[in-house]
């Protein structure tokens, strides 16, 4: 008789550790699914940019990101779309550019001109900035055409609204 109870009493132990091994799971998967949700609502998307809060005029200033500190300066002109925007070297004529959008981002491309900074040189730039405390940052890709394998120079770009 011992026995029997001895051996009811671990089979009730051992239903009992299942069991609360059963709910722990069940409450861990509600702590994980809780906390992946708050996790989702602290990620979320930035706004995207309205052209419009960039419309205007902006001096630019580009520097290498390594080596050569000299800036290239520039007046950027932004319009509230896609389409109108110029880049001006200084005595040079406003030169048209691409832009697009996405997200928080805008991109601006630039085809084939002469670059300011290696005389006699052909250069296209692909930059990508963005709205930042009233000013306008990112970083340009400047793609020289040279006779050796493509010539690249990263640079960090600052703008301010012109007066």
């Amino acid at each position: 008789m011992p026995t029997l109870q001895r051996s009811t009493r671990i089979a009730i132990c051992c239903c009992a550790a299942v069991l609360a091994g059963c709910a722990k799971k069940e409450n861990a998967a509600v702590d994980t699914s809780s906390a992946m949700a708050s996790s989702t609502a602290i990620t979320t998307a930035p706004a995207p940019i309205n052209l419009a809060d960039v419309a205007g005029k902006w001096n630019m200033r580009a520097v290498p990101i390594s080596g050569d500190t000299t800036a290239t300066n520039y007046v950027l002109t932004a319009t509230s779309n896609t389409s109108g925007w110029t880049i001006t070297f200084p005595g040079r004529a406003p030169m048209a550019v691409k832009v697009s959008t996405d997200g928080d981002s805008i991109m601006i491309d630039a085809a084939n001109y002469q670059s300011v900074r290696r005389k006699g040189v052909q250069v296209s730039t692909n930059s990508v900035v963005r709205l930042q405390g009233g000013n306008i940052v990112g970083s340009t890709t400047a793609h020289y055409k040279v006779k050796t394998p493509d010539s690249v120079l990263t640079l960090s770009m600052t703008g301010t609204r012109a007066k």
